[in-house]
């Protein structure tokens, strides 16, 4: 350590060596000393050495001694005191402990960048030790990713929390209560939230994106869930393993639904005032109208098909139950002597459901045989079996009554034989009647009127039975709602009946002697009717799709499905 002023008198050659080394030696150890060097000009650094192991390097201007930088010998490190330096864009300026980096052009662009995964070191107090706490990025980054700090502090004991992304907020750890909510909105993950339903129904939908370990809380902020129930909507996710919508319909019930995975969604660990589960499916009315094939009419004057049997139903289920359907076929057509075949059952069932199961049809009676029972029966045949049997309709019994039972048929003389008419869903089927001046096979029964599309319409008329005179035969027409018309059997000859129309469950007409055919029974028909707000059009079986006011109407004119 040594300091010299600098200024080499004349002088003999050892006196002058010895000044000489002495100046050079100032010079290797940048003037040190425990104060300024005497006869120090402005300009000149020295070497303030009062505290030998953190020497502080110092600048004379001429009046005063400003500090720079202090050497740790230690640590091995400089610590500037008092600087400012310029880069390109970019001031740095550094007063005692703060440093500030400025945008000094003005520019958007400018950013400190720390690169390969370098840090940024906060040490700990120089008394404690030299640990510190570090920030630094991961080793891969798939995209940039920059976090935004909030405006303000948070609460006490607040966390911070992102909204996905990238602004930071301070939220309380766990659940954050919401302010109640009275209209349908989507869930945060972490919220909790009081509902009023008094006003009206409404729908939360669950966070979109959710993590495991997310949860959400809904409770009944005005014990309103009873008259107004709340909807929960896994918005394409799944609750409870499903993707159905789930409710809370008890007065004062609340839920605490955690997210696990993408196979079983949210699931409820924690409820109030719940029976089994607190979430309860999502409930809804559906009306059915059930009608079965009708049968098709007995041959050799036979008696009228009776229609297929008519049933209504109106009935709650549950989203996701799945609701099968059969459409039963009518009976075929085509006997010339034998009774007709009886329609197939059409039926309605499901998981929750009370099963509907419409019976078919009853067939015409044929030449020796009585009408056959069903949902209405077929009318009674005439040849050879005088006030002949009658098909029994309502069978099996069912309340209200699916059907009606068939005519009588009447063998007054050989010249003269009459069949009854089908039973039809609204009435019985017609006897035979005859007179000195006609003679007149039963008419089929009429159907019933029912408005489940939206209109009014008709359904399950019973066939028409046969009449039998050589010279003023008429024809026994076929019930209202499709039922075939009986045949004409004008002098003998053997005439054919009319088919039974299709998806009405109608019953075919008989056939005369002499070869005629009896017509087949319709086909039947099962048409839901769904509110149009519930309806999922999850359907199988391609039924024909309407609406009606506020419901949709599915109209399946054969087998299927639909998925509530």
């Amino acid at each position: 350590m040594a300091q010299h002023d600098y200024n080499i008198a004349n002088q003999g050659f050892p006196a002058f060596r010895s000044d000489l080394n002495n100046a050079l030696s100032a010079i290797q150890t940048t003037n040190s000393g425990t104060s300024r060097p005497t006869g120090a000009v402005a300009g000149q650094l020295w070497l303030d050495t009062t505290s030998p192991t953190t020497p502080t390097l110092k600048y004379y201007d001429g009046a005063d001694d400003i500090s720079l930088a202090t050497i740790d010998h230690s640590a091995n490190t400089v610590n500037w005191l008092d600087s400012t330096v310029s880069i390109t864009g970019l001031s740095t300026t550094a007063t005692a402990t703060v440093l500030t980096l400025t945008d000094s052009v003005s520019t958007s662009t400018v950013n400190l960048i720390i690169d390969n995964q370098k840090e940024i070191r906060f040490r700990e107090t120089t008394a404690n030790g030299t640990n510190y706490v570090a920030l630094k990025a991961p080793a891969s980054v798939a995209s940039d990713l920059t976090f935004t700090l909030p405006a303000t502090d948070g609460a006490s004991g607040q966390t911070l929390v992102t909204n996905g992304s990238g602004v930071l907020s301070f939220a309380s750890a766990g659940i954050s209560w919401q302010s109640v909510q009275t209209t349908g909105f989507t869930a945060v993950a972490g919220g909790a939230y009081p509902c009023n339903t008094t006003s009206s129904a409404f729908t939360v939908t669950l966070p979109a994106t959710p993590s495991a370990g997310d949860e959400v809380i809904v409770l009944d902020y005005a014990g309103t869930f009873d008259t107004n129930a709340l909807v929960i909507s896994p918005n394409g996710g799944k609750i409870e393993g499903a993707t159905s919508n789930l409710q809370l319909s008890g007065e004062r019930e609340g839920v605490r639904l955690v997210y696990i995975d993408s196979t079983q969604g949210w699931l409820a660990y924690s409820g109030i005032n719940e029976g089994t589960d607190a979430l309860s499916p999502v409930t809804y009315s559906i009306d059915f109208l059930v009608i079965a094939g009708g049968g098709s009419g007995g041959g050799g004057i036979g008696g009228g098909g009776g229609a297929g049997g008519f049933r209504t139903s109106t009935q709650t289920v549950s989203a996701s139950t799945v609701i099968t359907v059969t459409v039963g076929d009518g009976g075929a057509g085509g006997s010339t002597g034998a009774v007709g075949n009886n329609g197939s059952n059409s039926s309605i069932s499901g998981s929750g459901l009370t099963t509907i199961t419409s019976t078919g049809g009853g067939g015409g009676g044929g030449t020796t045989t009585a009408g056959a029972n069903g949902g209405s029966g077929g009318g009674a045949s005439a040849t050879n079996f005088p006030n002949s049997a009658i098909g029994i309709g309502n069978t099996p019994n069912t309340s209200p009554s699916q059907g009606n039972n068939g005519g009588l048929g009447f063998d007054g003389s050989v010249a003269i034989t009459l069949s009854g008419g089908g039973g039809g869903a609204g009435a019985v089927g017609g006897n035979s009647t005859q007179s000195s001046v006609s003679a007149i096979g039963g008419s089929g029964g009429n159907g019933t009127a029912n408005s489940i599309t939206g209109s009014s319409v008709t359904r399950a008329g019973g066939g028409g039975g046969t009449g039998d005179n050589s010279a003023n035969t008429q024809i026994a027409p076929g019930g209202s709602g499709g039922g075939g018309n009986g045949c004409q059997n004008s002098g003998g000859l053997g005439g054919s009946g009319i088919a039974g129309s299709a998806n009405t469950g109608s019953g075919g007409g008989s056939g005369g002697n002499s070869g005629g055919v009896s017509g087949a029974g319709g086909k039947g028909v099962v048409i839901l009717s769904v509110p149009t707000s519930k309806y999922s059009s999850t359907t199988t079986g391609s039924p024909t799709v309407t609406t009606s006011g506020s419901n949709t109407i599915l109209q399946f004119n054969g087998s299927g499905s639909y998925t509530a």
